[in-house]
């Protein structure tokens, strides 16, 4: 019976990591099954413009994998038994013998009330065309309130104000905008809010969302038709619920190599994964951070089960891509201490560069069988697996 891999989700780690194992194992060896809750790759770092009104390439997963002997479970991963090694999924129950965690996150409402009921947000595709439809039922004047500083949260406020010139954007952010900039890569984001009319509300917390609006915890009304909660991610109650050891915001707790401290028959890349990087900090939920979690456990998987020699990835993390707009950027790269520099690539070769990584991550994952090797390996007789410590009941 072949051996049965079982990659849960299909975004940039799962997708990319599920083209990778099919190009080096063995198919007479290795059974690769993707689960995936919608049919297609979706470019969860351009839903921003989705949301905005621009429209986004279709990328479908089967004729993605097609060619690849991949098999593809369109259905919603609902619980995880660690001990039997089972997935549910839908109405299934999916075996595995060897599964790669990369469900990725979603959105984090941090308990503020009325999130829920009364906010957008671009974590997932169908969020996206819901806010996407809002927007569109806007009349001109008709205003929008982004609430989160961070990267997600600058990017939907400047793309929508550049589709969508007639409505008023403003976002409220607990610290300083782009206070974690170097002073170049801040400059250059106040001028682009000052471009774009973006009114910003500084140091403000967000107690609740209402119809109407929000209010920050000083009593203070942030009136808008439209409130998008853009003030973090967080990660999927499964892997917490599973059995799996994980840390206190649910991320699964991994070694150098992504496996599962507790269950190294389960590896995870991406957002899922609580691991170290090579500065000594545990690496940020991101794109570039899924790239290169989802390499090293790749490399382990193939080496484990193989017997070959595993590499030894980067584990970088190198900085942040903001897209203010569809022709205007900021690329703010780090130190090692992950501390910003003091010069940022700033403007359209920003936007450039960005543009540039987003279709080169996109290529790679939509052309899984490029480099497929006339050779691929086989299952080792006797798997390399480190010893599984007992887990308390």
């Amino acid at each position: 019976m072949p051996h049965r891999i079982t990659v849960l989700g299909a975004g940039y780690a799962g997708a990319s990591a599920a083209g990778v194992l099919a190009r080096h194992l063995h198919p007479d060896d290795f059974e690769i099954t993707v689960v995936n809750a919608e049919p297609d790759f979706v470019e969860r770092i351009r839903l921003h413009q989705l949301a905005a009104g621009r429209d986004l390439r279709r990328f479908g997963l089967a004729e993605m994998f097609a060619g690849t002997g991949i098999q593809l479970r369109v259905a919603r991963v609902t619980a995880i038994d660690a001990g039997r090694r089972t997935v549910s999924a839908g109405d299934d129950q999916i075996g595995y013998d060897t599964l790669l965690y990369t469900l990725g996150s979603t959105i984090g409402e941090h308990g503020v009330p009325g999130v829920a009921e009364h906010a957008f947000d671009v974590a997932g595709r169908p969020a996206a065309l819901r806010l996407r439809q809002r927007l569109a039922d806007l009349p001109d004047g008709g205003s929008v309130l982004v609430v989160g500083g961070n990267l997600t949260g600058i990017e939907v406020a400047t793309e929508i104000a550049e589709c969508r010139p007639g409505l008023r954007v403003s976002l409220a952010t607990s610290g300083e905008l782009g206070g974690w900039l170097g002073p170049s890569g801040r400059r250059h984001l106040l001028g682009a809010f000052d471009r774009l009319g973006i009114t910003v509300a500084q140091h403000t917390t967000v107690a609740r969302v209402e119809p109407t609006g929000a209010v920050a915890t000083d009593g203070t009304a942030l009136s808008a038709d439209v409130t998008v909660w853009a003030a973090g991610f967080a990660v999927h109650p499964i892997a917490a619920a599973s059995g799996l050891a994980v840390e206190s915001d649910g991320r699964i707790t991994v070694d150098r190599m992504m496996r599962s401290v507790s269950h190294p028959d389960v590896y995870a890349a991406g957002d899922s994964a609580f691991v170290i990087g090579d500065n000594g900090q545990p690496l940020p939920m991101s794109c570039g951070s899924a790239g290169f979690t989802r390499m090293q456990a790749t490399a382990a998987i193939i080496g484990d089960l193989t017997g070959q020699r595993i590499p030894k990835t980067s584990l970088a993390y190198l900085g942040n891509c903001i897209s203010l707009g569809s022709r205007d950027a900021i690329f703010q790269t780090v130190d090692g201490a992950a501390r910003s520099r003091s010069w940022a690539l700033r403007g359209r070769p920003a936007s450039l560069v960005k543009n540039f990584v987003l279709r080169g991550a996109t290529w790679g994952i939509s052309n899984p069988t490029y480099g497929l090797p006339a050779r691929r390996r086989r299952l080792a007789k006797a798997p390399h697996r480190p010893v599984q410590p007992a887990v308390a009941d």
